[in-house]
């Protein structure tokens, strides 16, 4: 016999099943609660385990989150470079996690969540997205993430550090089904949680990197102190630091004077094209380097493949044809250019403006270091010629009227200071020249000046010695009309004496070559 409505019985029956409900919600409230808390220490867990890398951080937050709100699948982007970037992806459909493998075009249908989140929203709940503009518009995102991944519900949460916005969370169901407000609660929970990880990474990278800058900056001012006056090794670890911290697949280092660019050091080149690259010149205009050397700034191309002044450079070059970015850092000296840091990437890739700030604290290194270089190398010059003169009056002083010893003395510290192969010195006695003292001259020249004309041809040096010229400087003795006419002293001296480069002084009182 069932209980009498509004009975006593009655009453008490539901009022036990009122409280039972209530215990059942209270339990359900307390499981979901204990499930969050779970869920979130487990998130923490993970930070704390992961410091600097995000891809487990991301991984871990993406698949909590997933859980706790019941969706089918998720992603969390990454917003940097001006694009979205898929950074973690869970329980998609393969189709739509193969869309994602390409990136984002940097425009973004009005109306859809990535949009709305740069337009500065936090939230962005689409209860049918199937139904929505962006779908029946044919937005390629919008289908791809209806059609591919068969989602319907929808919600998204942006990622903001201090109102600038660094990615976003969303989870989709394959019903019709909006989350709840305690589920998008939890959501804006797990954001908040990605949003610290990302800017403890930031913020580990950046001591990451200040640390692998100060000791790159260490150990190249170590090399320049352990090698003073000598650049290729400072050259060498300059670049080798600046490549690895910039993250360059290619690097060449170049000097820079009034004949063009002229590589001095460089790393990853293919095998054959650096000593090509040691003589660069002055490149084209339109080129990376070419506009550097036009402006003295910083210059850099994205995507060297789609520039036409490359085409003669692909020439010279064939390996440029495989590496895209390109970044040039002069290198300045009082204003002027003085060299160059030349960087490449294989990929499309910009380089970022901290590693061109690096790139301009290693150009500024490598000036100071040729400054020094320059200074140290005249500073010892100076003092190599005084010691040469007090030598040779030396010389003078303990030979009086014995000019052979004082004559060889000159020719010695003359060659010593030229860096001379070998040399002679020559008097003359109104018709030709003859040696006096000679150093080094090859057996086969030294026997040719023993028997062979030394009357001075038509344009020869010793013509000009007589013509009036106090000094004369030939860089290729070879490319002179002399040679090529067939002068035989010049033949004697290029093919049986191996010269290409000459110097020669006159000795002269009076305006008058010394006659003997």
């Amino acid at each position: 016999m069932s209980p009498t409505p509004n009975s006593p019985t009655a009453d008490l029956q539901q009022a036990n099943a009122d409280l039972q409900r209530q215990v059942a919600e209270a339990r359900a409230e307390r499981d979901e609660s204990e499930a969050q808390k779970a869920a979130i220490a487990e998130v923490l867990g993970v930070i704390n385990s992961s410091p600097g890398d995000l891809a487990p951080v991301f991984d871990a937050i993406l698949e909590r989150a997933m859980r706790l709100c019941e969706a089918a699948f998720g992603v969390l982007w990454a917003y940097e470079g001006g694009r979205y970037r898929a950074a973690a992806v869970r329980g998609a459909p393969p189709a739509f996690a193969e869309f994602l493998h390409e990136p984002l075009q940097p425009h973004y249908h009005p109306g859809t969540g990535l949009e709305r989140a740069l337009r500065g929203e936090n939230l962005v709940i689409n209860d049918d997205m199937s139904s929505e503009e962006a779908y029946q518009s044919s937005d390629p995102m919008r289908r791809a993430i209806v059609d591919l991944g068969g989602a319907r519900s929808h919600v998204l949460v942006a990622l903001r550090k201090d109102e600038a916005l660094l990615g976003a969370i969303t989870i989709y169901r394959q019903q019709v089904r909006p989350f709840s407000d305690k589920q998008i609660a939890l959501l804006q929970n797990f954001a908040a949680q990605a949003v610290i990880s990302m800017e403890n990474a930031r913020l580990i990278t950046e001591t990451r990197e200040a640390l692998e800058q100060q000791t790159a900056t260490a150990e190249v001012l170590l090399v320049i102190n352990s090698s003073p006056g000598d650049l290729k090794p400072v050259f060498d670890a300059m670049l080798k630091r600046a490549t690895q911290l910039c993250e360059a697949k290619y690097g060449l280092l170049a000097t820079y004077d009034a004949t063009g660019f002229h590589g001095v050091a460089a790393i990853g080149l293919p095998m054959g094209s650096a000593d090509a690259l040691t003589r660069i010149g002055h490149p084209p205009a339109g080129t990376c380097l070419g506009r550097a050397e036009r402006t003295g700034r910083t210059e850099q191309i994205v995507d060297i493949s789609a520039e036409p002044a490359y085409a003669e450079v692909f020439e010279v070059n064939p390996w440029l044809r495989q590496v895209r970015t390109n970044v040039v850092v002069p290198m300045l000296r009082e204003g002027r250019l003085a060299g160059a840091f030349i960087l490449f990437r294989e990929a499309v890739a910009p380089f970022s403006d901290k590693q061109i700030a690096l790139l301009q604290n290693f150009a500024a290194q490598a000036v100071i270091a040729i400054e020094n270089a320059r200074l140290l190398t005249e500073t010892r010059e100076a003092l190599d010629r005084q010691t040469a003169t007090a030598e040779v009056l030396q010389v003078i002083n303990s030979s009086p009227g014995d000019l052979a010893p004082v004559f060889d003395a000159m020719l010695e510290r003359a060659m010593h200071l030229c860096d001379a192969a070998f040399g002679e010195l020559l008097t003359y006695d109104g018709e030709r020249f003859r040696d006096v003292a000679t150093r080094g001259v090859p057996p086969a020249f030294s026997e040719y000046r023993r028997h062979g004309d030394a009357v001075p041809g038509p344009g020869s040096l010793g013509a000009r010695v007589l013509a009036g010229e106090r000094v004369i400087h030939v860089a290729d003795l070879k490319s002179e009309d002399v040679y090529r006419a067939g002068d035989q002293n010049r033949r004697a001296l290029v093919d049986l004496g191996g010269a290409r480069a000459a110097l020669a002084a006159s000795l002269r009182k009076d305006d008058a070559v010394l006659v003997s």
